[in-house]
This record gives structure tokens, sequence and C-alpha cells, in this order.
């Protein structure tokens, strides 16, 4: 399915030297496209994805910002096939920043679906966070609009051909930001392993998973509809318990006599204790499937068995299971 989908298209990836968008262009790889454009405002992270995929003569590596329509526009031409990536995704940030959060995750998508629209790329595929789920920060309510900008295309296209489909997702444990790497370095250098909140809930996927997804909904997508990732949910006491234990086995915290302390530092501007990526009023639309649920928001209701799909209503992992995931992945 996915060698049919990707065989031989022409593919950009916006944000493409990201966490994300740097693991999209690894496995798009495999399905041996004609050509990936990595579109990316990092000029390090271009230098580095350079580098690292020095022998890849199908790649091309292009320095722009999302938020400037007509290099945007310049990127897409003769594209098949967009995975739109590229956002400002910081919680705190954006609360501080909240323009500079609209200007990319909202201006930026629109001029995405304007010169897809203009090329006649055939499908957008954009991917979205589950902090866009009855939002309470600048963030979140950039994305939920950002999301709504990409489905909202579907209606208004006219005769354009570009299909356009939204992937909402979690946590991705390791991407940059993550609390996975954070932890780890403060366990490493003795503690304190700092927590917000003592309730703090959180899905997780790893960054394979959460992009294998993705790709599978790519391929499916036939305009409009909204991918959401089923994901295992954790309390990040729990996770934090566990990373303590299997990095610092031998208790030798900050001053050698010790288990590693955990200290509550406080909620961070504009941050949520639990996240949510099905809402009861979405799930009206929505059709369940093992690994994922597809949102159709402009479909037929398919009926009244309104839930949510939120991390203090799904159940948590327990400790011995985010030591097997943990080990399973080789994140520690």
């Amino acid at each position: 399915m996915l060698e049919s989908a990707y065989s031989g298209k022409r593919i950009l990836v916006t944000g493409g030297t990201g966490s994300i968008g740097s693991e999209i262009v690894e496995q798009l790889l495999e399905y041996h496209p004609s050509v990936v454009r990595i579109f990316s405002r990092n000029e390090n992270n271009q230098y580095e994805a350079q580098r690292k995929w020095v022998k890849n003569k199908n790649l091309r590596f292009l320095l722009g910002d999302i938020r400037d329509k007509e290099r945007l526009s310049r990127a897409c031409e003769d594209i098949d096939i967009i995975f739109h990536v590229a956002a400002l995704k910081h919680v705190p940030a954006c609360e501080y920043n909240p323009f500079e959060a609209v200007l990319t995750n909202v201006i930026g998508t629109q001029n995405l679906v304007d010169v897809a629209l203009d090329h006649e790329v055939d499908k957008v595929i954009a991917i979205n966070t589950d902090k866009s789920v009855s939002p309470i920060n600048t963030m979140g309510a950039t994305k939920l609009l950002s999301e709504k900008l990409i489905i909202a295309a579907n209606l208004y296209k006219g005769s354009h051909r570009t299909r356009f489909a939204s992937v909402r997702f979690g946590n991705v444990i390791g991407s940059a930001g993550s609390v996975l790497p954070l932890f780890i370095q403060q366990i490493k250098n003795g503690g304190p392993v700092t927590i917000t909140h003592e309730d703090m809930e959180r899905f997780i996927m790893t960054i394979p998973q959460a992009v294998h997804l993705t790709l599978r909904a790519g391929a499916e997508a036939a305009g409009g509809e909204v991918f959401i990732l089923k994901m295992p949910a954790v309390k990040i006491t729990d996770f934090a318990d566990v990373l303590i234990d299997m990095i610092d086995s031998e208790g030798q915290g900050s001053d050698g006599n010790g288990r590693i302390e955990m200290k509550i530092t406080g909620r961070r501007a504009g941050e949520k204790t639990f996240e949510e990526l099905l809402t009861p009023d979405e799930s009206a639309y929505t059709e369940e499937r093992e690994d994922m649920f597809i949102l159709r928001p402009f479909g037929e209701k398919r009926g009244d068995n309104f839930r949510t799909y939120s991390t203090n209503t799904n159940g948590h992992l327990g400790k011995d299971e985010i030591r097997e995931f943990l080990v399973e992945h080789k994140l520690v």
C-alpha cells in the first residue's frame, strides 16, 4: 500500500529537518519517491541533514519559511504530495510570543493551502497535535485553526484536484523538546527531575510509530479526514519514577547518598494537566479502527454513542508497562 502510494512521487516536507519531519523523510526513502524536497528555515539542521543523507541523490534541501508565500510557492512546483510539519510547537514560547505562533501556524498554513491549489498538488497531509483539542493555550488555539484551515480547503477548492487531510497525535517520545531527553539529562546530572504538576498526564508514542501511521493515513486520505492516532497514556510522575530506577539503579542521587528526587516546579504558562485526542462531539462523526480514529467533520453522523479519548478517561500504562515500552523501543 505505501509503496504504491509514494513510489515515484515528488514530495515536499515542510519542517523536514525537525524530529518528525526528518523521520518522515527517512521512512519515505524506503518507498522510492522520485524526489523529496526538505524545506525548513533552520540552516544548521539543513547542514546536518545533508551530511546524514549525503548518499541519497533524490533529496533536495531548501531553506525557507512557510510565512514567505513566494518562496513556498517555488518549493511546491511540480510536487505531488506535501507533508506539512512546520510549526511553532512549544507551549510557553507561543504563550509569550502569541502572534509569532499565528504567523507560522495559521498564516503559514493558509499560505501552504493557497500554493498547493495554485500548483495542483495532488495531496496535502498536515501534522497536528492533541493540544489543538479543547485548547487553553495559544499554541493549541493556533494549531486548532491550522487544522480547520486544512480541512475546510476541501470545501472551497472548486475545480482544483488537491485533497487535504490532517493527522492528529500526542507527545512523541524523544522528539526535540520532549520530556524524555530532559529527564535523562537531569538524572545523569544527579537530579532533581523537574515536574510541573504532580497530576500531569500525557499520551506517548515513538517517532517511528507516529510517522509510520502518518504515512498510512497519507496513503489512504481521500480528502477531508482527520486521522487520530491511538496512543497509550502515562502519568508523568510514573514515567519519571521508571526512568530514575532504570538510570540511577544504585541510588546515587545528587549527593551520592540517596535516590534522585522529583521536584514540583509549578505549571508553565498555558500548560494542561491532561490531554485529549477526540472530543464527544467529534466522536459522532468518527470511524474507529484498531490503531486510529478517522474523523470526517463534514460527513454523515455515525451515531449517538458519544465518547472522549483522553489521558484521564482511557487509562494509563503501569510502571512495568512503561519500562517495557522504554526497553522495547530502545529509548533508554
